[in-house]
């Protein structure tokens, strides 16, 4: 499928790119981001238009409104109601310089500083004490202005861990719910990549010399086919637990193109950048089980209770997934945004799905983002 998609850009990505400058982000979307969020949010064509807009709006504005409000800096989510991100200020009297960048600004208990030294300070407990089964991830949330800890229905066992994040000094919220799991499959025909010939999983997105994808799908040295059967790379890169990401050189003939694949069913889209969605943006997952599905930030920096142990610094959202779809791609307008991690629930009755940043994987591993 590689192969095809990069004969295919030879026209259209090379005229997107003399145009992108004069486009909306909404105009730069492919059909099929457009139509999946029209089905997953319920929208007309004009709002999901209006909806991608206003969301690369507030991405524009973060960095600039954070260094506004300065020590003062709550955190931050795109409000969907006003069409704006919005800033939490501990302090009123920045509030002014905040909205002068083009932010809605709302009073905060806790500054997001405080949120992350907590959240810390529990991941740091969490290494050296165990974990009790059910409790099942911690996040900030600037909105409540707390640790926000989720345990499953019915826990007993959590009294202890609960105590130790309120030892953090912050406020804490206790929420209830099911534990994510990771979504590796065994081998189906027609999918992207396959690892040590048995074991399918997702391609991320495309790297200088490779692409990267989810940890757990791979160790280093591993092997991976395409979708075609044929050699295609080697894991030289992997992280799980602790961490959810691997890197996979390439050869062989295959290349890598700056798009994320819609495995026939929607139109392929290209990508343009890494740049962070803040909270309540709208979001898209592409995996080779379930394809396109799309719904909103929930949470940055999240750690979540894995089976297999813990993993720091996930983003949760609302979109779903299933077994096959991790590593896969998750996308905000165009710009890159993390590789599938872990789930709960499916696309048939809904759940939530956990993506490590692309970010902190480039960084880690000293990558470029392959970009249009």
């Amino acid at each position: 499928m590689r192969r095809r998609i990069a004969l295919a850009l030879g026209g259209a990505a090379a005229l997107a790119l003399t145009t992108a400058a004069t486009l909306t982000p909404a105009a730069q979307a492919s059909p099929g981001l457009l139509a999946a969020m029209q089905r997953d949010f319920g929208l007309t064509a004009e709002q999901v238009q209006t909806r991608l807009s206003q969301e690369h709006t507030a991405t524009d504005v973060l960095p600039a409104a954070e260094r506004a409000a300065g020590a003062a800096f709550g955190g931050a989510w795109f409000d969907a109601a006003q069409g704006k991100l919005v800033v939490g200020v501990t302090d009123p009297a920045a509030a002014a310089a905040v909205e002068r960048t083009g932010a809605a600004t709302v009073p905060a208990r806790v500054s997001a500083a405080a949120l992350d030294g907590a959240k810390n300070a529990l991941d740091e407990s969490a290494k050296a004490q165990s974990v009790p089964a059910s409790v099942t991830s911690w996040r900030t949330d600037p909105r409540s202005g707390s640790l926000v800890v989720t345990v499953l229905p019915g826990a007993t066992d959590a009294d202890a861990f609960l105590a130790r994040a309120r030892q953090t000094g912050v406020p804490v919220t206790v929420e209830t719910g099911q534990r994510p799991e990771t979504v590796s499959a065994g081998t189906v025909g027609g999918d992207p990549y396959y690892i040590n010939g048995n074991v399918r999983c997702s391609i991320g997105f495309s790297v200088q010399g490779g692409f990267v994808s989810a940890g757990h799908c791979g160790s280093p040295g591993s092997t991976t086919t395409g979708w075609d059967g044929s050699a295609q790379g080697t894991f030289v890169g992997s992280s799980f637990p602790g961490d959810d990401y691997s890197y996979i050189t390439i050869g062989n003939g295959w290349w890598t193109t700056p798009v994320v694949l819609g495995w026939g069913t929607v139109s392929d889209q290209l990508v343009r950048g890494s740049a962070v969605a803040a909270p309540g943006t709208s979001i898209c997952r592409s995996g080779s089980t379930t394809h396109w599905h799309c719904g909103v930030v929930e949470a940055l920096n999240e750690t979540v209770n894995y089976s297999q142990g813990l993993v720091y610094q996930l983003t949760k959202t609302t979109v779903c997934a299933e077994p096959g779809d991790s590593g896969g791609s998750f996308i905000s307008g165009d710009q890159a945004q993390g590789v599938t991690s872990g789930t709960t629930g499916n696309c048939t009755s809904g759940g939530h799905t956990w993506f490590q940043p692309v970010n902190e994987i480039l960084q880690r591993y000293g990558l470029s983002l392959v970009t249009a």
